[in-house]
Formats: C-alpha cells, sequence, structure tokens
C-alpha cells in the first residue's frame, strides 16, 4: 500500500499497518512521519521500542530474533529498523521477504531508509512491504512551493506570514525544510503575541540571531558597500563562522547572477531574468546594480575564481581562505584588486 507524506494523519486514523517502510533524504519529513506513526502506536499500546542500525557488519538475524522476544512486561512492540545506505544487501533482502511473509501480530516494524531508486522499489523486498504493510517515498518540497509550504507551517504553529516574509525564508533556507522549521520556531518566540509577522520582522530576526551573516555579507558586495563588506568578513571570522559556509553563499549570488547577466545579453528585460531566477522584489534593487557594475565576462571570471577558492578551502591547498573570500567579496563590490 502506497501512501503519502500528507496522507499520514488520515491513515492512521483508520489503523496501524504491521510494517511501514519510509523512504527519502527530507529529514524533517521523515522524522515527522515516523513520530506520527509512532506515537500512534503507543497509544495503541505498544509500550516497548527497540531500534537496530544497519551498518557493514550488521546480522539480519536480529530481525527475526527481536520479533519473537518481547520483554517479560510489554505486550506490544516496535521494531525501528534504520538503513541509512537504502541498500538491504542479499541477506537482508531475504530477511524481509521472510518477516513480510508472517508478520507477528504482536509487533510493528517501522523501517526508515535513504532516497531509493526505480530498480529498488522493483525489488522483491520492496515488494514485499507493499503488500504486506505500508511504503511511502518521501520527496523535498519543491523551490516554487517553498513559499506556501512555509505559509502553512507558520500557521500550523499559530500565526501567519506574508507572502514576502516567506519568500525571504524559502531563498535564504534553499529548501532546507529542518532549517526553516526551526527559523519559524524562533520567530514564534520573538513575536509570541503578533498574529502576523512581516518581511522587516524576517530580516531583522535574522540579523538578530548573529551579529553578522553571509547573507548581509552578499547584499554589502552587490550594493557595492566595501567598507561594509570589510566588517562583515572580520566579523564572520571573528564569530567562528566556517569559510565553507562564506563560499557557499557567495558561489550562490555569482552563479545566480551570471544566469542573469547572459539573459540580460540575450535580450531579455532585467526585470523578467530576475523574476526568473527567483529573485523577490526587495533585493532587485541589488540584484540591478550588480548588473551594472559588472559585465557577463566579469561574472564568468568570478566564477572561475570561486572555484579555485572552492578547491582551497576543501582540499586544503595553500593559501589564506579568509584573504581570498575578502578579495572576491570585494571586486563584486567594485573594488580593483590586484
Amino acid at each position: 500500500m502506497k501512501i503519502r507524506a500528507d496522507q499520514i494523519a488520515q491513515h492512521l486514523q483508520g489503523g496501524l499497518k504491521s510494517i511501514y517502510l519510509l523512504s527519502g533524504d527530507e529529514p524533517l519529513q521523515l522524522m515527522e512521519v515516523s513520530d506520527a506513526i509512532r506515537n500512534a502506536a503507543k497509544a495503541q499500546g505498544y509500550s516497548e521500542r527497540q531500534v537496530m542500525e544497519v551498518e557493514s557488519g550488521f546480522d539480519w538475524g536480529e530481525l527475526a530474533a527481536s520479533s519473537n522476544n518481547l520483554s517479560l512486561f510489554a505486550e506490544l512492540k516496535i521494531i525501528d529498523l534504520r538503513i541509512p545506505s537504502a541498500k538491504p544487501g542479499r541477506d537482508g533482502s531475504a530477511a524481509l521477504v521472510s518477516y513480510c511473509d508472517n508478520p507477528p501480530d504482536d509487533t510493528l516494524l517501522l523501517i526508515t531508509c535513504g532516497k531509493l531508486d526505480a530498480a529498488q522499489t522493483k525489488s522483491k523486498w520492496y515488494k514485499a512491504i507493499d503488500s504486506a504493510g505500508a511504503t511511502m517515498q518521501i520527496w523535498p518540497v519543491d523551490i516554487g512551493q517553498l513559499p506556501q509550504w512555509i505559509i502553512q507551517r507558520a500557521r500550523s504553529i499559530g500565526f501567519d506570514l506574508t507572502a514576502d516574509a516567506a519568500q525571504l525564508l524559502s531563498e535564504r533556507m534553499e529548501g532546507n525544510l529542518l532549517a526553516c522549521a526551526q527559523e519559524l520556531e524562533k520567530l514564534k518566540l520573538l513575536y509570541p503575541d503578533q498574529p502576523q509577522i512581516r518581511f522587516d520582522e524576517v530580516e531583522k530576526a535574522a540579523g538578530e540571531s548573529a551579529r553578522y551573516n553571509i547573507f548581509t555579507l552578499v547584499d554589502a558586495a552587490l550594493e557595492g558597500d566595501r567598507t561594509r563588506v570589510c566588517r562583515i568578513m572580520v566579523g564572520l571570522e571573528g564569530e567562528g563562522v566556517e569559510p565553507v559556509q562564506v563560499a557557499w553563499a557567495l558561489d550562490r549570488e555569482i552563479r545566480m547572477m551570471a544566469k542573469i547577466s547572459e539573459s540580460v545579453a540575450r535580450g531579455e528585460r532585467p526585470d523578467q531574468a530576475m523574476t526568473q531566477q527567483r529573485v523577490w522584489q526587495k533585493r532587485k534593487p541589488l540584484v540591478q546594480a550588480g548588473l551594472q557594475r559588472h559585465p557577463i565576462k566579469r561574472w564568468r571570471q568570478l566564477q572561475m575564481r570561486m572555484g579555485r577558492i572552492d578547491k582551497m578551502i576543501k582540499s586544503g591547498e595553500p593559501g589564506n581562505r579568509w584573504d581570498e573570500l575578502l578579495q572576491l567579496a570585494l571586486i563584486i563590490s567594485g573594488t580593483r584588486v590586484v
């Protein structure tokens, strides 16, 4: 039986299956669906829980042994089987098929694993689970649908979020639902009696979470504020921010600027090109300033320079990573760097 993540509440109202397989690489939804199943099981008397991590050398005989043995006081049991690789192997496949042939009445088997490919969903073990229980493939939220997901999530915890505020969070979290959820919880704590939270308040909250942050660095560079670029970069280093985080933000912005610049060079209107790249309205003046400052050739050169810096950071090649990042940000701001 196949079910979707958004169907889990309705599904659980109709009763529990004896086996669940949750697969995917989106941690928040995996965690919340798993919690929902475990909580429903506990409410129905599943008082014992055993966690099994499938790693190299895992003995699949433990699955059958565990399902046949309850503790002295437990009547119902949850086996929480985790397969991070999503590859049970030959022994695991055989063990899962055997389990599905005759699942115990007093045990709920909850399997979580990484993303499955098409071939794995056609395997004998997957089909056995789908026949005996329920399977659910959890997909990341599409980036275009993320602002609406954020708005709905905010409402579920007690407040409304304006569309531009949701767009801001969407851009900054870049599809990370767990980070989005944590940021929404923080906003709720910061504005406990406020029914609606606006763009400026979300921006202020982000600024208050760290005195200096990578997003203000990018904005200062596009704006051409060289003094602020230097101050923020020194602040980021002083606060212990990892260079790879700064590199990620600069690389993301340079790639976006190169795409917009290419579109404009082909004859598209800047506003149209920015909209295609999901630049929200309040950032368009900054992006426009960057487009006017550098032609497409320069943005391509900056991409190449960013690639060298990224290699330095990740491979440990000699060089001062913070100096290189500062020079890159200063070039974006319009400063001539030797």
